[in-house]
């Protein structure tokens, strides 16, 4: 009882910071885009998606490793596992994140000019190398944290990573006169290293305070960590570095396309930036609500899957897709019918509110799949998640070369919609191999119709309610709550929350205002007023 609550904290905890840090990453994002342009945003774009191998090259598979070894060593009351597995973690982080280092440091002119095709990208690529170790030793810490379930402590360092990272950029772009498409990209990429660097530091201190307190304190090393760890990282990396590659190919054909397509070189990546930097970001946004828990649900499979808990583990599978489901279809329904209000509201931009209402749609498959290779990878089933994933990127690569010069946007918009039910295809085939998992068609159907009737009634009656508001925000607004309170009301009226999945909701409802109240009462009285008890719960 004491774990479940503990990952419905955790998971509320999660998704309080994912929202936090994406509500926050919006705003800067508007402002981004409004300060050095769609073409800007393309640029950095394709930057990032060479940052993605990189980073790929300087994990290397050992967050998931670091997670799943101190999860199976707890699991068996290991607690000396545990902490030589995390040792031996950051080791092998230190060097691949030195050697991606400095590949990309000596390989920059010749990546910048020839991969991506712009030789502006090559001062942005040498500052962001030196950013891959801190980013390497990071993700050992943050996998400790996840398999401990004391996510309130990565999730604060998040928070403040970003709030370094943003305000160093919006400083130095604020503060520099005349500055250029290159020069912009390199002060983007110049706060991330910042916010590395800080995230690295705060985590190891956390991770040296909770080590004392948690794990033994003189650990023997375990025997066959190292064999462990490689055993797990190994098949993890290289299928990261293929499915990573060909995604990073993908991307930098993008634009290309555009360009055989007859779009100018800058209005080719005005294009691609608008739909990698400006869409995804408001499709994505509300995924924050599972993408938690995708994350939480590694540990807790895991240690089922020690234990040989079979029911606990369908259960597990069986409700989270569900209301993942019943969320993800709300949000498609109201996404795409304020779609044009929101690419006016958030960017000033009528083609963003028209890709919003193309993929809006897909968004149920998106989500879904994302929990499900969360679930995936917490059996041991990663190796099928990435052999998934990289036929996946293959058939991007391939649709993005044949389609983009002939079609441009509408291709690849095509390309993003048949890779993502076909990656979920196989996904969902895969976890029902495992568990007793139903396909809920009847679900489906009923909260489809929910949706419908939510939005629709909602936009008859802002039509006539309309005029007393005063701004187009406003009243976009009102929209998307009236919808999403309809919606939620119309669940159980049509049978699709049973009476404990009701019970379950109002248990986190009620985590929600216990953790609420804490907060403020701890804000007002200025923290004094938390007991001890409380102070030391994790």
């Amino acid at each position: 009882m004491k774990r479940g609550r503990a990952m419905l904290i955790n998971t509320i905890l999660l998704t309080a910071t994912s929202l936090l840090m994406r509500s926050v990453g919006m705003v800067f994002q508007v402002w981004l885009t409004r300060k050095i342009g769609a073409g800007g945003i393309g640029l950095f774009q394709l930057i990032m998606s060479v940052s993605m191998l990189a980073a790929t090259f300087a994990v290397s598979g050992i967050r998931f490793a670091t997670t799943r070894l101190v999860s199976m060593d707890l699991g068996m009351n290991r607690g000396a596992g545990a902490t030589s597995a995390v040792r031996r973690c950051l080791i092998y982080a230190a060097a691949f994140g030195t050697a991606a280092a400095l590949s990309l440091w000596f390989g920059a002119n010749l990546i910048g000019t020839r991969w991506v095709g712009d030789a502006r990208s090559v001062l942005s690529l040498r500052v962001l190398a030196l950013s891959l170790p801190a980013f390497a030793l990071s993700a050992v810490l943050a996998g400790y944290f996840t398999a401990v379930c004391r996510v309130v402590k990565s999730a604060a360092v998040q928070v403040a990573e970003q709030l370094i990272r943003i305000g160093v950029i919006v400083a130095a772009l604020s503060l520099s006169r005349g500055f250029t498409t290159e020069t912009a990209c390199a002060v983007i990429v110049a706060g991330g290293v910042a916010g590395e660097a800080s995230s690295f530091i705060m985590l190891y201190v956390l991770y040296a305070f909770d080590r004392r307190r948690h794990l033994p304190r003189k650990a023997a090393p375990e025997p066959g960590v190292t064999r462990r760890m490689f055993a797990i990282a190994t098949p993890l990396a290289l299928s990261a570095y293929a499915r990573t590659a060909l995604s990073t190919l993908q991307n930098l054909l993008v634009p290309r396309g555009f360009r055989k397509s007859g779009a100018s070189a800058e209005r080719a990546l005005a294009d691609y930036g608008s739909i990698q930097g400006m869409v995804f970001p408001v499709l994505m946004f509300p995924s924050a609500f599972f993408t938690s828990l995708a994350e939480l649900l590694v540990p807790e499979l895991t240690e089922a899957q020690v234990r040989g808990d079979t029911a606990r583990i369908s259960e597990l599978a069986g409700r989270t897709l569900r209301m993942a489901l019943l969320f993800s279809v709300g949000v498609a329904a109201i996404l795409f019918a304020c779609a044009d209000e929101l690419g006016m509201a958030i960017y000033k931009d009528s083609d963003v509110g028209r890709n919003i209402r193309v993929l809006a749609p897909l968004l149920p498959i998106m989500y879904l799949d994302s929990v499900t290779d969360g679930m995936l990878r917490g059996l041991g089933q990663q190796m099928y998640s990435m052999k998934y994933n990289i036929l996946d990127s293959a058939i991007s690569v391939a649709l993005v070369y044949m389609l983009l010069p002939r079609y441009a946007i509408t291709g690849y918009l095509f390309m993003i919609c048949f890779t993502e039910v076909f990656n979920f295809a196989l996904s969902i085939g895969r976890l029902r191999k495992l568990t007793r998992l139903r396909v809920p068609l009847q679900t489906i159907a009923r909260a489809v119709l929910c949706a419908v009737v939510a939005v629709t009634l909602t936009a008859a009656g802002m039509g006539m309610a309309r005029a007393p508001l005063q701004t187009e925000v406003g009243s976009l607004v009102v929209f998307i709550t009236l919808a999403a309170v309809l919606y939620c009301a119309l669940l159980p009226l049509l049978g699709c929350l049973d009476k404990s999945e009701l019970r379950r909701v109002s248990q986190i409802a009620g985590e929600i205002r216990r953790a609420a109240g804490k907060f403020f009462a701890a804000l007002f009285r200025g923290g004094y007023g938390i007991r001890k008890k409380d102070r030391n719960r994790d």
